[in-house]
């Protein structure tokens, strides 16, 4: 049983395949299709619908999301609101109002997506009242894609929405709302036991010894946590997913845990609850966040999930293996930890053990080391890496030391660069290190061709992000001595 609220009415939803997304759930069995499938991987946004849940004071907080591929029984205590429950009567949300008068829908399939993540943002300013930087819309619509109109007249309607009469829906008029959504939502995640699987082939666990339990009496079922992977399996490859686990809801993989030395994220953390952690501790990790797929996608994808899948363009592995992150592995037979460079075996190969799974990862404190991660994709935004490289070090009486160079879409698994490191190992950031090390690149990988980029590509392009960091650390210097403040080369971000 999926128990939710759908635009301020409580639906109750049985019999519902474990594979079943928020969309189909939607459009199959509620008969709401005013949100679209477009390309059914999260990409182009056009499914996207408002998530909220209790803020913890009295209140919901909401957030975009792709449906088509959301797991449907993940709405169980939630709010959701489509883009039929945003007018009020014939009266228009100020989002809805704006697109009309600035003509920011033309065929209008990608329209109902757009407002959807214009009405999160709108209720986020509602909330957290701040100046529409082009950063926050940028990253509002990161992840809805316009095939029409151009994105001008679209990006005037969201500059504007907020100088429209504040025309609420009418759900939002009821004062017992937020209330009933946190009952719901308290019930949903308090309760000690897993759901009946049985019946359901869906298991959703709340603590670990539950998740335990159900991974050693299946071994082989599968484990969705934010499921902006694993769903693509059921939409590009139409494989069935029969034996579900969600561990979205298991308390000890939903923690953040600070210690002396870095912390203990657990393996269900979204990346926008991590966000803030990066900002103030590994500022290269948060920049790399404004190129991690969209605000859809961060608001449900975890770090988790990242590294399990062991996918070779994965964002996250790079930046791990250049900080020595640690993996705390648990399962049926007990709990261990492993670096995270012993992790990755071969292709979508790891060293998890049967029945086993990723409990938390562990991030330490930079101290004097520094980090600098560079990615390289078609587009800027919402999009996989051809190449992406991180980088870390530290300067010691003007040389480099423990230097890690880690790699992403350059091997069937993301990897370090060992003879490259070597190369740079205890010599100044000097033009003769940084060509060794070059040099050492093409050595230790053979890419693939692919559509992202040819092997030469890869292998150019690697060569040419150390040159950049090279570039940067004589910046600095040169900085430090004579005050230069010229660009090494131009910044990949409009803001």
């Amino acid at each position: 049983m999926i128990d939710f609220y759908l635009n301020g009415q409580r639906q109750q939803c049985a019999d519902v395949s474990p594979d079943t997304s928020a969309l189909e759930l939607l459009r199959l069995f509620l008969g709401k299709t005013g949100t679209k499938e477009g390309c059914a991987s999260g990409d182009c946004g056009a499914c996207t619908v408002a998530i909220g849940e209790p803020d913890g004071q009295g209140g919901l907080v909401y957030h975009n999301a792709n449906a088509c591929i959301m797991p449907a029984h993940q709405l169980h205590g939630c709010h959701l609101v489509t883009v039929e429950g945003l007018a009020r009567g014939d009266a228009l949300h100020p989002v809805q109002a704006a697109m009309v008068d600035c003509h920011g829908s033309q065929c209008g399939f990608c329209t109902p997506g757009i407002i959807m993540s214009l009405f999160t943002l709108h209720e986020d300013q509602r909330h957290r009242p701040a100046p529409l930087t082009q950063e926050r819309l940028e990253s509002a619509l990161g992840g809805n894609l316009c095939r029409c109109t151009g994105y001008r007249p679209i990006r005037d309607a969201a500059l504007s929405m907020n100088e429209y009469p504040d025309t609420h829906p009418t759900w939002a008029d009821d004062p017992d709302l937020p209330r009933n959504v946190e009952t719901l939502f308290t019930d949903a995640t308090q309760a000690s036991r897993p759901a009946p699987r049985e019946t359901t082939g869906y298991a959703m666990p709340r603590d670990l010894a539950s998740l335990r339990e159900l991974r050693r009496q299946h071994p082989g079922s599968r484990l969705v946590a934010g499921g902006t992977d694993l769903w693509l399996e059921v939409t590009q490859q139409l494989k069935p997913l029969e034996d579900v686990v969600d561990v979205h809801q298991v308390a000890e993989l939903n923690t953040i845990e600070e210690t002396a030395d870095g912390w203990w994220v657990g393996a269900a953390v979204t990346y926008r609850r991590l966000e803030p952690l990066f900002a103030e501790h590994y500022p290269a990790f948060a920049h790399l966040m404004h190129r991690f797929a969209s605000s859809q996608i961060r608001n449900r994808a975890t770090m988790g999930g990242n590294v399990a899948n062991a996918s070779p363009i994965g964002d996250t592995p790079p930046v791990l293996l250049a900080l020595d992150a640690r993996l705390a592995l648990d399962g049926p037979e007990g709990q261990r930890e492993l670096p995270i460079d012993s992790f990755f075996l071969d292709y979508k190969k790891t060293a998890l053990q049967e029945g086993e799974f990723i409990r938390a990862i562990f991030l330490p404190r930079l101290e004097e080391r520094q980090l600098k991660v560079w990615k390289l994709s078609k587009r800027r935004e919402d999009d996989i890496s051809a190449v992406l490289a991180a980088f870390s070090w530290r300067l010691d009486d003007g040389v480099m030391r423990d230097v890690h160079l880690a790699f992403g879409g350059m091997a069937a698994i993301p990897r370090r660069a060992p003879q490259a490191e070597a190369a740079l190992e205890g010599q100044p950031p000097a033009p003769a290190a940084f060509e060794a090390a070059r040099a050492a690149l093409r050595q230790e990988f053979q890419p693939l061709d692919d559509v992202r980029g040819s092997s030469e590509y890869r292998l150019v392009a690697a060569a040419n992000l150390l040159e950049r960091l090279r570039l940067m650390l004589h910046k600095e210097t040169q900085t430090r001595h004579d005050n230069n403040t010229a660009e090494v080369c131009l910044d990949a971000y409009a803001h």
